[in-house]
């Protein structure tokens, strides 16, 4: 029988919700609205699972505490650019191997649409070098 590979382990933060500068106009920056954010963070759990140890993972306040820090403390003319930092970062500072940042702009249009955003996925691959 073939070996699969089983599918990543996966450390979940959803509805974030932050106030950003965000927006391709200074004046839209100067607002601060808030965003939405989901991040998935791949990252072997099988050893945390069985030691039941925070040591044997990343604890998600601290994942939390840089997704604050990025969306909130500097500016982003897009959701991309946002989404892209936030995962870069969060490679950064854990041993994750990947990390997916969906990013949600409510009513970017009023009365038209309930969220614009994007979804970005980076791997340890991305950051090295």
């Amino acid at each position: 029988m073939p070996d699969r590979q089983r599918p990543p382990d996966i450390i979940l933060l959803e509805g974030i919700q932050i106030p950003a500068a965000l927006g391709v106009t200074a004046a839209e920056r100067r607002v601060r609205r808030p965003v939405t954010l989901d991040l998935e963070v791949a990252v072997p759990l099988e050893m945390a699972g069985r030691s039941d140890n925070i040591r044997h993972t990343i604890h998600y306040k601290r994942i939390f505490e840089i997704v604050e820090d990025v969306a909130g403390n500097q500016e982003h003319k897009l959701v991309e650019a946002l989404g892209d930092r936030i995962a870069r970062s969060v490679l950064e500072k854990f041993d994750a191997d990947a990390v997916t940042v969906t990013v949600r702009k409510p009513k970017p249009i009023s009365g038209v649409l309930d969220y614009a955003g994007v979804r970005v996925t980076r791997t340890r691959e991305d950051v090295a070098g």
